[in-house]
């Protein structure tokens, strides 16, 4: 085995023997890693806070690619403290961790890791969290081979497109639609724009609260008939939600 420092960020532990755990870590280079981090539930341990879950900064270990890694040492790039001291981030973050582990498993592309640290850092510095969310879902749909067209009408290509057909898969243009609802031209807009703008980038999220709600439904309800991704802690933060 060789010596790697890689960054990266534990999206989900088990419990392994009486003291130690096996972090699954998601980084750019080598994709998701399974780790073994001995000894690291004692209270005095040196890898104590590097194998928490969420942990996301610099890990040193002797990496095997088809066997378990072995943690040697690591530095907290971040804490992620506003997130923590909130029980709705929290389970906004468990479920974002679980679908970019779930899209790389599906698709093993390195484009992710960014994808879902800028999400988490956005969070973190006070972005609304279910926008940032839904955004990140919506990107994420290409590596879940699901992605939808939101650049023209899927039929015709027509660009004048009025609502969106998920049964087609993407905009529909007036002549297409069926029985599909009208969408609000800002719920159109906006939902190609969640698609295409770069996460690090953003500074403001000015929406209305109703649209916002709509997009939020409308990725809902093409996860839950598409994805074929069941994913415990969504029920979970819908419940807390209300």
């Amino acid at each position: 085995m060789k010596i790697i420092s890689v960054e990266g960020i534990v999206v989900n532990t088990t419990p392994f023997k009486e003291n130690s755990k096996i972090l699954n870590i998601l980084t750019k280079e080598y994709g998701v890693i399974g780790c073994v981090s001995k000894g690291c539930k004692n209270l005095k341990s040196k890898l104590k806070s590097i194998s928490e879950k969420f942990a996301y900064g610099t890990f040193h270990m002797y990496y095997k690619e088809d066997g378990l890694s072995i943690l040697i040492d690591g530095d907290v790039s971040n804490y992620f403290i506003n997130i923590r001291s909130d029980i709705i981030k929290v389970s906004y973050l468990t479920y974002i961790c679980e679908l970019a582990y779930n899209a790389y498993k599906e698709s093993n592309s390195e484009e992710i890791y960014p994808l879902l640290i800028n999400t988490v850092l956005k969070i973190e510095e006070g972005f609304d969290t279910r926008i940032i969310t839904n955004i990140l879902e919506l990107q994420l749909l290409e590596y879940l081979g699901i992605n939808l067209n939101l650049d023209n009408c899927v039929v015709c290509g027509s660009t004048k497109v009025v609502t969106l057909s998920l049964d087609k898969g993407g905009y529909v243009c007036a002549s297409h639609r069926t029985n599909e609802e009208l969408l609000d031209p800002k719920v159109i807009k906006l939902l190609r724009l969640y698609s295409y703008v770069d996460i690090s980038k953003i500074s403001n999220l000015d929406i209305d609260i109703e649209v916002s709600k709509k997009i939020s439904e409308i990725i809902d309800l093409y996860y839950d008939q598409y994805s074929g991704v069941y994913i415990k802690s969504k029920r979970m933060l819908k419940e807390l939600e209300g």
